[in-house]
């Protein structure tokens, strides 16, 4: 006998209250309800329902069944549906979120890529750094920067950033080049806005923990804006190496204090529940994965 099927059955007829309930629900005739679960507990050696002319009722080991075996199919189902989405091809409107300048320099060249490999799939992409609902908003996927221990979110990380103090030749040149974090109280400096942290900057030093109270020149709530500024020679930036990366190489900015370091951050793509994941979201999240473990990127 197949006891997942008694196990169903049972179900049926407890979640319907009677017998001819769960035959019509189950599309099976009265007599095969009941043989299955007369059958079961039979089996089990205990009595799962207590049975009147009018009404059924869980015994106390028919009410633990019931819960366990509940569990068991919802797991099982989940099972299934999981093995179903994988040999599904992806299709559909995939709605992506990511940062904007991470968007536009480290995404934006992947998108064909990932259509080549999907072209089933559509794709709406919204670059924005404010942090959204992925659930309100109607995101499948977004693209975080951040540290996310405390994240009810399911979370894939793809690679790490580090954040820079750094500044231009000419404005260390014409204020002088700070040596120690407290010094940035007295300095110009570009704050970005969704800092959660705003204008306390934090760092670990030789001695352990630094924290300075900045007073920015310049409140911008977009990284391309703290760079331009800070390459324009207006003051001092704790941005991503992913970001200025290129600027410290070239010389055109040079970090500052390498021996205090700021925060190192992953980046991660984040969906909402590991249950039922659609084909398109995992094919976008092993798209990723490979991409970024491949190309070994770690700024």
């Amino acid at each position: 006998m197949d006891r997942f099927l008694e196990m169903q059955t049972f179900n049926a007829v407890v979640d319907a209250g009677s017998f001819v309930k769960a035959a019509d629900a189950l599309a099976m005739s009265k007599a095969a309800v009941s043989r299955y679960v007369v059958d079961m507990e039979t089996r089990l050696g205990v009595r799962l329902l207590h049975r009147t002319t009018r009404r059924l009722s869980l015994t106390d080991e028919g009410q633990i069944f019931y819960v366990r075996s509940k569990e068991l199919l919802a797991e099982l189902a989940e099972a299934e549906d999981e093995i179903t989405s994988r040999s599904d091809a992806a299709s559909g409107l995939l709605r992506i979120n990511a940062p904007f300048t991470f968007g536009v320099l480290h995404l934006a060249p992947l998108w064909g890529a990932f259509r080549a490999q999907h072209p089933k799939v559509k794709l709406d992409v919204t670059l924005a750094d404010r942090l959204i609902d992925l659930v309100e908003e109607g995101y499948d996927v977004a693209i975080r920067i951040a540290n996310l221990e405390n994240s009810t979110l399911v979370s894939k990380r793809l690679a790490t950033t580090r954040m820079v103090l750094c500044g231009s030749p000419q404005y260390l040149k014409l204020y002088g080049t700070p040596k120690h974090p407290s010094e940035l109280a007295n300095h110009a400096v570009i704050s970005y806005s969704y800092w959660s942290t705003k204008d306390e900057w934090h760092f670990k030093g030789p001695l352990g923990p630094v924290s300075v109270k900045t007073n920015p020149c310049i409140h911008t709530n977009n990284g391309d804006t703290c760079r331009a500024a800070a390459l324009a020679s207006q003051g001092i930036i704790l941005q991503p190496s992913f970001l200025v990366g290129d600027d410290l190489a070239s010389g055109k900015l040079v970090e500052l204090m390498p021996e205090f370091r700021s925060l190192e951050i992953g980046i991660y793509a984040v969906y909402p529940t590991r249950k039922h994941v659609s084909p398109k979201v995992r094919a976008l999240i092993d798209f990723l994965t490979n991409h970024f473990s491949q190309s070994g990127m770690t700024w």
